[in-house]
């Protein structure tokens, strides 16, 4: 019940303008864990603002206003808070691990601080799945599905309200819609057709005969050519040899007339748990860099899920692109092939926390033994003097490829 309460009391205060009385909520905003309405100024009489609020696990309540002179706003609230009166915090927020912004908050009440939200934040706000917030010392995680829902409702809110009045508020979601007569329609796909798109990864030469591994799921449902492309260089279509999709692996091949004077080794002997690690890849390509990026960390378990054994557990980041790319021990020899993040949304759901550093790589005896059987002229290694990152990454320069092609996937019939 004093939670209830709480949230209540966080909906009325959210105005940006500080609204020391207000009544509601009238009509309703209800997406998921978010709630909320219209509220107006006690003093007056007046609409004041539209708020949704959802509580968290880590304790704090996210508010999100947008008042009747089409401010937005975002607050933290939490009955542990003790603010004093118009203390100020800058608060540091990341959605997706991608875009990043700078929020001045004030504490208009000792348990919230409300900070106003640019426009540019809202739509990055309404479109992204996870949002960090860091002030200090204090890093708070946020999921939030359905915020893009609340968005658009609580956009609605205003709109309907300042047209129509407190009096008529309704369900500000429902309404939020638009109407099937005029919105454009698209074509839909026919049953069971399907949707080309562009899907990339990483690979790494292992063979002076242009022999190269990545992940099977990177060209898992490729249609057309495989291309492999070194950095500043022109793309090659690959052929494929070989693919084992239980161990995630596949092997491709550079045309014949391609012979490489650089080749990635395998190191002979099985990395340790605590031993430093570099992952080599293209994340996240044509939104990031073109070249490739070079992220560190240790093997932090030797094995992974449900303790597969097949796999190494790494601290290094990982993002979608990095599939299939070389982890390297520091003396630039292969130890895995990077295969898999953890699924941090959906850890985040079950448990209430979110994950991090948490991924995934192949070892060395599944990826010898898909190669042996591939009967592929791999060389291997022993670990001598380590070497610094920027010279591994140099190394690696001549044999890491971005692996793209088109992939189709099952265009799903909509009745």
């Amino acid at each position: 019940m004093w939670l209830r309460s709480f949230i209540v009391a966080s909906l009325l205060q959210v105005g940006i303008a500080g609204v020391a009385h207000a009544a509601g909520p009238f009509g309703s905003v209800n997406v998921g864990n978010w709630i909320g309405g219209a509220f107006s100024n006690d003093e007056t009489g007046a609409f004041s603002h539209c708020a949704a609020t959802a509580p968290y696990l880590n304790g704090v309540i996210l508010v999100v206003g947008y008042n009747s002179v089409g401010t937005w706003s975002l607050a933290f609230a939490s009955p542990s808070y003790r603010f004093k009166q118009g203390e100020n915090a800058a608060i540091d927020v990341i959605f997706d691990g991608q875009e990043q912004a700078r929020l001045f908050a004030t504490a208009n009440q000792p348990n919230m601080l409300t900070a106003v939200m640019p426009t540019n934040v809202v739509r990055t706000f309404q479109k992204a799945n996870l949002m960090v917030a860091t002030s200090g010392r204090t890093v708070l995680n946020f999921d939030l599905a359905s915020a893009g829902t609340v968005i658009t409702a609580l956009s609605n809110c205003v709109t309907r309200v300042k047209a129509d009045g407190l009096s008529k508020a309704g369900d500000f979601v429902k309404s939020a819609a638009k109407p099937a007569a005029t919105a454009e329609k698209q074509p839909s796909p026919p049953a069971g057709s399907k949707v080309a798109r562009a899907k990339t990864g990483t690979g790494f030469v292992v063979s002076a005969n242009g022999h190269v591994v990545t992940n099977h799921h990177v060209i898992d449902g490729c249609v057309g050519d495989i291309k492999g492309n070194l950095t500043g260089e022109a793309s090659m279509v690959l052929r494929v040899v070989s693919s084992d999709a239980s161990n995630d692996l596949a092997l491709l091949q550079a045309p014949s007339t391609t012979t490489f004077k650089d080749f990635a080794r395998i190191r002979d002997r099985s990395i340790r748990s605590g031993d430093s690690v570099i992952v080599i890849g293209f994340p996240f390509h044509g939104l990031l860099s073109s070249d490739f990026t070079v992220t560190t960390g240790i093997a932090s378990s030797l094995s992974g899920m449900r303790n597969d054994t097949r796999f190494l557990q790494i601290s290094a980041p990982v993002q979608p692109g990095n599939s299939g790319g070389p982890l390297f021990d520091t003396t630039g020899q292969i130890v895995g092939v990077v295969t898999a993040k953890i699924p941090a949304l959906r850890i985040a759901a079950a448990t209430g926390n979110i994950p991090e550093n948490i991924n995934f790589a192949i070892k060395t005896g599944a990826l010898r033994d898909f190669l042996d059987n591939s009967v592929v002229p791999y060389q291997t290694a022993e670990p001598k003097g380590e070497l610094k990152t920027t010279d591994i990454a140099g190394n690696a320069r001549p044999y890491t490829m971005l692996i793209s092609c088109n992939a189709t996937e099952q265009a799903e019939a909509k009745r």
